[in-house]
């Protein structure tokens, strides 16, 4: 029976210590499930208010002095901070306790980040280490100021063609430097892109999907990811594989394009469903501007047969750079016009 999660109404696993989505303590709560769960003693909810609550100006880990919190998810809180050693600003990423006290998934986590340390590059933000501070288990990231694509989509409503493809093609090239050295990020969605002042995107939290659970299932039984992003293997729960994240990006490429996603459903479980059984629209249907050449691209990322869809993140990039040379040489039609496109310039 599934346990409902009191504050955001999320349906976790009936093993769940903690909401999936704001990690609520489900122990302490009872969840939707009439006294299913015992309450916790004084002691376990003082440290589990502690967890989830740093206060400005405090100091975390002996070192970082904490700024604000930047947002939660699955994982557990981010906060952005201030390194009172080197005087830089990072991003701390606390871990769930159910998840942080299985030595496994610690050891998974320490493993992923020193392959990310592998990777330098300007389009992925940089992971630093794993640490512990009075049982709290942390990563501390570069911290990149900005906007999360996300919630530029959402502002935006849409994205232009040019905005798309440009921001397409900084992400593909960062996916393809992180393939290159074998790390798949296997939860790529655009909350997890960075946009800063200038336009330039980060992907961030590399290796930590792979970390909490093999084959994309955690020691609780739910399935790693997000659904309107996971690949249709994902939802089967086999491996995921560059082809797997390259899946997710056409799925915010679609949703850049369109400002709205190829699959969307009221439940979690419907989603994934659509995303094994049925094809996403053409994305010119709901956008006319977008180019064939572009919906091209996207739909062959959204390939439910992963043989059929690119096979490495450098062909996408090649075919963006298409698109992108495209663009211009001949002008967008206007929407509703009509009009047939502009002849190419001299």
């Amino acid at each position: 029976m599934a346990t409902l999660c009191p504050t955001c109404k999320t349906e976790n696993t009936d093993t769940a210590n903690f909401c999936s989505n704001c990690a609520e303590d489900l122990r302490r709560t009872g969840g939707g499930t009439p006294g299913s769960r015992p309450h916790s003693d004084p002691a376990t909810r003082t440290y589990e208010t502690r967890a989830w609550d740093l206060p400005t100006g405090s100091l975390f880990g002996g070192r970082y002095q904490i700024i604000e919190q930047l947002g939660r998810g699955g994982m557990g809180r981010v906060y952005r901070a201030v390194d009172t050693k080197t005087r830089e600003e990072v991003a701390i990423k606390l871990i769930r306790p159910d998840i942080a006290e299985d030595k496994k998934t610690l050891e998974r986590f320490v493993n992923e980040i020193k392959l990310a340390h592998r990777i330098s590059h300007r389009n992925i933000g940089k992971m630093y280490h794993l640490g512990e501070d009075q049982g709290l288990h942390y990563i501390t990231m570069e911290y990149v100021p900005g906007e999360d694509l996300k919630s530029f989509i959402r502002r935006s409503r849409r994205l232009d063609i040019s905005t798309t493809v440009a921001i397409a093609k900084q992400v593909c090239s960062g996916l393809t430097e992180a393939h290159d050295s074998g790390i798949v990020h296997r939860d790529l969605k655009p909350s997890n892109i960075m946009i800063d002042k200038e336009g330039n995107a980060k992907i961030l939290d590399f290796g930590i999907a792979r970390a909490v659970g093999a084959l994309g299932v955690t020691a609780e039984g739910s399935v790693i990811g997000t659904p309107e992003y996971m690949s249709p293997e994902q939802v089967d729960g086999q491996e995921a594989d560059r082809r797997s994240d390259i899946y997710s990006f056409g799925v915010i490429l679609f949703e850049m394009v369109t400002g709205r996603l190829p699959f969307a459903a009221d439940t979690p479980f419907v989603v994934a469903f659509k995303q094994r059984s049925e094809a996403p629209p053409p994305p010119e249907g709901l956008n006319p501007q977008t180019p064939p050449q572009l919906s091209s691209v996207i739909l062959r990322c959204l390939e439910k047969d992963r043989d059929k869809r690119y096979q490495t993140s450098e062909d996408v990039c090649r075919d963006l750079s298409q698109v992108e040379e495209t663009l211009h040489t001949t002008p967008l039609p206007r929407p509703g016009s009509g009009r047939r496109p502009g002849r190419r310039r001299g």
